[in-house]
């Protein structure tokens, strides 16, 4: 009989379900019946597995309400917010379908090659790896799932998830949608439990083709120490920057800001963490973005009236809290915002951050933004790149010159121009730079990833 682990909610910490606490033996167990699972599916023609996921996708829809109060519950993120995230599950499942399905190929014009005539045929083709490992994180656990299974298992091939240990709920909900849509036995398997212990397994195991990753830079690194040869996609830890240039509309960058920073209580890779605006309108950018960030409601979860929900933890919580108090220490300036009541941080702002510190640098993580200055656009840009990371970007100039020169040399795997890198459409390549990680998300990015490509040669003879 499995040991059973409670799920608590970050709000209150009152249980909101169940889940088996998986063994090194189910990670061997789950692997060898996705082996299984992938040489069926595989052969699977792609209309009847587009079939069973566009059902899937249906399910999703009809059971979106309930999978957006599962993620409230165990995520802590407000309603509006899980919804939000819910909604998208149908959608990313049929892109995933169509996406799979269209593995296309190319002609090689091997006459071109000297000593070549035209009795010889070439031509490429894609196929699924086989076994997919995903390892998803606890901020959106129904999107970043479905950023795996989705292209996954729309391209042919089977997957073993692990969830985050927070936030296996939501995983096991819209695994089920698959399940009940006629999903064969050993395509999907959930394991959830400790990912310090199922993580390493996992991962190093021979039978996995592929290994797709969302979390911090640190668990990635060690992943690619320990995967041996096969395929990785890496998403990993960023500090996001946004430029403010003089010429920039500064109520729409206030805005921009205000949510970008944020959602999601700031647990976004993508989120707003560092902002380096022109000197010469610092005053005024402050003075419009003060009043929006202290009319975000924070609160119970569950309430209509919440806009930002809780952090995932106590732990987490007291993390942030400590690193605001030390930026203000270094000589940052609080305007508003970051007194802890539990779980619930209120949004703060802290100005005059040196943009070297650790506090604009390293990952945050949560809802506080760093806001340094810069003379010029060079040494906002020089800035913008000033960290390790190298994931999201935006930008914000009324002028095309510098539009353009900043979508150049702003070293970040997504460049937003007058917009926050809070923001994503899940058809786009979705993937970073430098420390930020390997390899593309988004839909059709992914199917690239999680398939192979085959030279094949037909030999003819001359006539």
């Amino acid at each position: 009989m499995a040991t059973l682990e409670d799920i608590h909610s970050p709000f209150d910490g009152a249980v909101v379900g169940q889940v088996p606490v998986s063994t090194l033996a189910d990670v061997n167990d789950a692997i060898g019946n996705a082996v299984k699972g992938a040489e069926l599916w595989r052969r699977t023609p792609a209309h009847v597995r587009s079939a069973i996921m566009l059902k899937a996708a249906q399910l999703a829809d009809d059971r979106q309400e309930l999978i957006a109060q599962i993620i409230s519950s165990e995520n802590g993120k407000s309603l509006v917010e899980a919804r939000g995230e819910a909604s998208r599950s149908g959608e990313i499942i049929r892109l995933g379908a169509f996406e799979g399905s269209q593995l296309y190929g190319t002609t090689l014009p091997l006459d071109a090659n000297k000593g070549t005539g035209l009795e010889k045929l070439g031509f490429t083709m894609r196929q699924p790896v086989g076994v997919v490992v995903a390892i998803s994180p606890f901020n959106y656990p129904a999107l970043l799932v479905l950023h795996k299974l989705a292209p996954a298992l729309g391209s042919g091939n089977s997957v073993v998830l692990k969830p985050a240990r927070a936030t296996p709920l939501t995983a096991i909900a819209i695994a089920q949608c698959f399940y009940d849509a006629g999903l064969p036995e050993g395509v999907l398997t959930v394991l959830t439990g400790s990912g310090a212990l199922l993580g390493d397994a996992l991962v190093s195991d021979s039978r996995v083709r592929k290994v797709s990753f969302t979390g911090s830079t640190s668990t990635g690194t060690h992943i690619a120490s320990i995967a041996g040869i096969k395929k990785l996609s890496l998403e990993l830890g960023s500090s996001c920057p946004v430029v403010v240039l003089d010429d920039a509309d500064i109520e729409l960058a206030a805005e921009a800001v205000s949510l970008g920073g944020y959602i999601n209580a700031g647990q976004v890779c993508i989120s707003v963490q560092r902002v380096i605006v022109h000197e010469k309108v610092m005053a005024d950018f402050l003075s419009a973005l003060k009043p929006k960030v202290e009319a975000i409601k924070i609160g119970d979860p569950k309430s209509e009236a919440t806009k930002v929900g809780t952090l995932i933890s106590q732990a987490e919580a007291k993390r942030v809290e400590a690193c605001i108090a030390q930026a203000v220490k270094d000589g940052g300036k609080l305007l508003t915002g970051g007194e802890r009541s539990g779980t619930l941080i209120q949004p703060a702002i802290v100005s005059n951050v040196d943009p070297r510190s650790s506090f604009a640098q390293d990952e945050l993580f949560g809802p506080a933004i760093a806001v340094s200055s810069a003379t010029s656009t060079k040494e906002a840009i020089d800035l913008a790149n000033s960290t390790a990371y190298g994931l999201g970007a935006g930008v914000f100039t009324k002028n095309v010159d510098l539009a353009i020169q900043s979508a150049r040399e702003v070293d970040a795997g997504i460049v937003h121009i007058n917009w926050t890198p809070l923001w994503r459409a899940d058809l786009m390549p979705y993937g970073g730079l430098k420390a930020s990680g390997i390899g593309k998300e988004g839909v059709r990015s992914a199917v690239e990833e999680m398939t192979e490509v085959k030279t094949i040669i037909l030999h003819g003879r001359t006539w």
